[in-house]
């Protein structure tokens, strides 16, 4: 969801007289460590500011799931299961007018979410940052699944793959019997952002918060707090600032073959 906290991106936090006006600042209000809930970004300011001598700690946390040093990351699970109730409402509606539609998620540059949405929503394809997939190539997947009957189609596309969901729509506005169905684009946008965390999510949180005290008071500087092989862990930031995790070849392997 959002954040009480508020939240807001900072030129000027990005030189190191800003970066210096911000250990000022904390400071002078009283505030003896920080802890940084974010993604790549985020973190990246957190290893700046420790790096400078200010107590910072990060909290991982993207719907992108990118981050080097955890397993999950706060807000994906949300984020999925609210792709997955649009995809299931989506897919009553193409089934009754023998419909393709195009659902296009969050995902710049990483396809995660696109990913696990497509495996969990059964999807015929997914378009994802790391892989491109031509049109041609679509058009006969989603043909092949009208010729096997199938009385609708669904792509998860993430909004970062190298054709979105309006491009590869373009496509088919100029071959429109390509593909065998009726085309449709949704885009979720910030709907994926908003509104209340699933139980998962307010779990984690709670636990990786409680884990980022925890290193604070042990004298722990520099480092994300995240949730690897089922525990709370600290990474060192230098481990993770720069450096973003890789989709699962075999996840991507095994969308392909559910599609069938």
């Amino acid at each position: 969801g959002g954040t009480m906290l508020g939240s807001a991106r900072s030129a000027e936090f990005e030189t190191v007289p800003g970066r210096e006006k911000a250990i000022r600042n904390m400071n002078a209000r009283g505030v003896d460590a920080l802890v940084v809930i974010g993604g790549n970004g985020s973190q990246t300011g957190t290893h700046c500011l420790a790096r400078m001598g200010f107590p910072a700690v990060g909290v991982a946390s993207t719907i992108d799931n990118d981050l080097v040093g955890s397993d999950i990351t706060i807000g994906v699970d949300t984020a999925l299961n609210i792709a997955l109730e649009a995809i299931d409402r989506l897919k009553t509606t193409a089934s009754s007018h023998q419909r393709a539609f195009l659902v296009e998620v969050m995902g710049r540059h990483c396809g995660y979410l696109a990913l696990m949405a497509a495996i969990a929503g059964g999807a015929e394809a997914v378009l994802l940052p790391e892989f491109a997939l031509e049109p041609e190539a679509l058009a006969k997947e989603l043909h092949a699944a009208y010729l096997r009957g199938k009385p609708h189609a669904l792509v998860v596309v993430a909004e970062g793959a190298k054709y979105n969901a309006e491009k590869m729509a373009a496509y088919f506005r100029t071959h429109p019997t390509e593909c065998g169905f009726d085309l449709r684009v949704t885009t979720l946008g910030h709907v994926q952002r908003g509104g209340a965390p699933w139980a998962f999510d307010r779990i984690l949180a709670t636990r990786l918060g409680n884990g980022a005290t925890e290193a604070l008071a042990r004298g722990e500087r520099d480092v994300l707090v995240g949730f690897v092989a089922g525990e709370v862990r600290a990474t060192p930031l230098a481990e993770v600032v720069g450096k973003q995790k890789s989709l699962d070849p075999s996840l991507v392997a095994m969308a392909g073959v559910l599609a069938r």
